[in-house]
């Protein structure tokens, strides 16, 4: 088979585990294996397609815990699905995409993207023809219906929590709190998991609703009863507060500020997106990459490989779509995404809660 591998989306850590991992597999198999280069970008644009054929040397094995995507995922401006859309240009650049892929003569791709790129390509037969679609989940805002873990989750939370640890050394030494904003774009999974293993007094995502008062007396009672006056609030950058604007952090500082609580708001931004692949991705990355190439090989198409508890396996794209609660793309007109939000049965909120952590007003 001629199977290429297509990384699209935001970056993570993982992405080159799994790039290797498909490549290698996929030549032991006796598979001819090639990456698309910048994603849709290396697909639409000028004297496209861009691809490099694989051979087991092409992503050197000492390259495969480094984060982002030896492929690259695009330009920022380039045309893609986003741009497209934006510009009314959704009709060539289908076909584009259609002829470049028509002049690869593929037999599969594997394309590792987050859930705005899995849910459109499940909506997009027209553009792949016959070609065989398995998706691989990446993305660090864990947001993807059906699935345990994803690509780059791991190590996204890994980067988060030691982030948090060192500013706790400083927190300490200068007797203040820090307001940490995590990423994770509509979901708190990342703010939660990070929160919870780096001990944080007080973890609020958009999935849990809370009273900034309530916060403030939280915090006060660790300074009266506990003698500590630092420590880490973390906050998911999609939380909302009535009455606020701006980033999510500063509306909490804010209400520090009221309050006369010493504080800082620390953005770790695109380091949660960085950092050496934990092993725990790269193990996922490895038993994803071996079920992408069964599923293909015994003719699945337009699957998903997953995580289900404990067990690797295939769901289609259209039922891990249907299974998330479905909206809007915020950037593409006419087109939905399904998302999955943090669970109110998360036993990490039952451990957060055990543990004297303010979460909000869960019930």
């Amino acid at each position: 088979m001629r199977i290429a591998i297509m990384t699209t989306g935001g970056d993570c850590s993982g992405l080159n585990s799994v790039i290797r991992n498909l490549a290698v597999m996929g030549l032991i198999r006796g598979h001819k294996m090639f990456g698309i280069l910048d994603g849709t970008d290396g697909l639409t644009r000028a004297g496209a397609p861009h691809f490099v054929e694989f051979d087991y040397n092409t992503l050197p094995v000492e390259n495969a815990r480094l984060a982002g995507s030896w492929l690259q995922n695009g330009h920022s401006h380039a045309l893609n699905f986003q741009t497209a859309a934006k510009n009314g240009d959704t009709k060539p650049f289908n076909a584009k995409m259609k002829k470049s892929l028509e002049a690869m003569k593929l037999d599969a791709l594997v394309i590792v993207g987050g859930n705005g790129t899995l849910s459109i390509a499940g909506n997009s037969h027209a553009i792949y023809g016959n070609i065989q679609v398995v998706g691989i989940p990446k993305t660090i805002d864990m947001d993807l219906p059906l699935t345990d873990t994803t690509i780059g989750f791991v190590t996204a939370v890994q980067q988060l929590a030691s982030y948090c640890d060192q500013l706790l050394l400083t927190a300490r030494s200068h007797h203040r709190w820090f307001v940490v904003q995590s990423m994770g774009r509509d979901v708190g999974a990342l703010a939660l998991n990070a929160g919870v293993a780096c001990f944080a007094d007080a973890i609020l995502i958009p999935e849990i609703k809370f009273k900034p008062e309530n916060l403030i007396k939280h915090i006060k009672k660790i300074e009266k009863e506990q003698g500590r006056d630092y420590g880490i609030i973390m906050v998911s950058e999609a939380i909302k507060m009535r009455g606020h604007s701006g980033r999510a952090a500063d509306m909490i500082s804010r209400e520090l500020a009221k309050a006369d609580i010493p504080h800082r708001t620390a953005f770790p931004e695109h380091t949660q997106r960085a950092g050496d692949t934990a092993a725990c991705d790269r193990l996922f990355a490895a038993r994803f990459a071996e079920r992408a190439l069964d599923a293909l090989e015994n003719g699945e198409t337009y699957t998903m490989v997953r995580l289900d508890s404990g067990i690797v396996n295939t769901v289609a794209i259209s039922e891990m779509f249907h299974a998330g609660e479905i909206a809007p793309d915020p950037y593409i007109k006419d087109v939905f995404v399904s998302n999955a939000f943090v669970s109110g049965d998360d036993p990490l909120l039952s451990a957060a809660i055990a543990r004297g952590t303010y979460i909000g007003e869960l019930k």
